[in-house]
């Protein structure tokens, strides 16, 4: 597992940036897009296991109050320079993709079992619907 830079960076260094030829800068921000694309993707993975948790635990995949949990934890993580309004709004999106994976997953699962309830037709009232929690 990666360890990856979150601390603040000493003051020297801040002055090195400020000398960093556009060239360098745009490495530096290459870099940075790698280790976003590494971390969004442990995210999801993540996210797709709790997917898989939630359907076994019959809970719904878009539960409002977590979110807003994840976006308080956000901003008071956020030292700047991004505004907690668009650091809010980035995450909104990420929260977005990461739900959409879970449904897909839940589709492709719902799809699978349907193939193979088609093979041995069951006939059960009152089941749950993995996606909101709700009785069918």
């Amino acid at each position: 597992m990666q360890n990856f830079r979150l601390a603040a960076e000493p003051e020297c260094q801040k002055q090195d940036e400020a000398d960093m030829t556009l060239e360098e800068l745009r490495k530096e921000i290459d870099e940075l897009d790698r280790q976003l694309v590494a971390l969004l993707s442990r995210r999801a993975e993540t996210a797709l296991e709790a997917g898989r948790l939630k359907v076994a635990t019959s809970l719904p995949i878009y539960e409002p109050a977590r979110e807003k949990v994840i976006y308080e934890n956000v901003r008071s993580a956020n030292k700047g320079p991004l505004p907690d309004i668009e650091l809010t709004h980035i995450f909104e999106r990420i929260i977005d993709v990461m739900r959409a994976l879970q449904r897909n997953e839940l589709a492709s699962q719902r799809l699978a079992q349907g193939n193979a309830q088609a093979a041995a037709p069951s006939h059960e009232a009152g089941v749950q619907s993995p996606e909101t929690g709700n009785r069918q």
